[in-house]
């Protein structure tokens, strides 16, 4: 999946001191996330629903 163009949201969980930042970009049919350190790194992309519940997943932990 292209997700050059991506607008990318950091998480509201990331740490004012940059560790632990992470990013999301939504399109209709995926979510794609990424460390904002390494932003030309790799990007994991999954559907919405597969989000959704990694999502919920993490919660759990």
């Amino acid at each position: 999946m292209d997700v050059s163009r991506a607008v990318w949201h950091k998480s509201s969980r990331s740490k004012e001191d940059g560790s632990n930042c992470v990013e999301l970009a939504f399109a209709s049919n995926f979510v794609a996330v990424r460390d904002s350190k390494d932003p030309g790194g790799p990007k994991l992309i999954m559907s919405r629903d597969d989000f959704r519940r990694f999502a919920e997943t993490l919660k759990d932990l």
